[in-house]
């Protein structure tokens, strides 16, 4: 009962923030919203700026989960946008308001997380060096976070891989190449 109390009040969340912006929310629509009381809500959450955080927590693990069968950072990158391309208006409402630290701070953690995954896959079978696995999984963190902004503040108009084509084809086999090189330098 717990987590489906928990759960509805995260959905409900999300529905509103989908309607309206963050700073137009209060606990008390999301309680109204969710149809439970006050303290229902605060037995959960510290304050809704928690449940932000929880939110976008619950969304960075099962990006994770689902990434596990990712080939490519093309395919790392969308695991990461599949949220956000899912929720336009909550998105553009937290980027427009006090809580945009807390989604970039979850692009960040997905990205370099998947993407040092996808990276490590990679490097199985090279003598590639812990330092160089760090640095070419910041590099193309990096990289894709400017992307990822960048696809936001511009509304989010193209599907990400449209937004990403140039750069999957300018980066299309460097990864492999990357570490190859990295490879030959330890």
């Amino acid at each position: 009962m717990a987590q489906h109390t928990k759960n509805a009040i995260r959905r409900g969340f999300m529905e509103l923030l989908n309607q309206k912006p963050f700073d137009k929310i209060s606990v008390v629509d999301i309680a109204r919203h969710c149809e439970i009381n006050r303290n229902t809500f605060y037995y959960y959450y510290e304050d809704i700026f928690a449940l932000v955080e929880d939110v976008l927590e619950q969304e960075r693990e099962k990006i994770h989960e689902e990434f596990e069968g990712c080939k490519s950072w093309e395919s790392a990158y969308l695991a990461c946008t599949d949220f956000m391309q899912k929720n336009k208006r909550a998105v553009s409402h937290l980027v427009n308001s006090a809580n945009r630290d807390r989604l970039e701070r979850y692009l960040y953690r997905s990205t370099l997380e998947n993407i040092t995954a996808l990276v490590r896959r990679e490097a199985r079978g090279l003598s590639v060096s812990e330092k160089d696995i760090e640095s070419i999984s910041l590099f193309y963190t990096s990289t894709l976070m400017g992307l990822e902004m960048g696809w936001i503040m511009g509304g989010m108009k193209e599907s990400a891989m449209d937004y990403i084509g140039n750069m999957a084809r300018l980066f299309d086999g460097n990864l492999r190449l990357t570490l190859e090189r990295a490879s030959r330098c330890a």
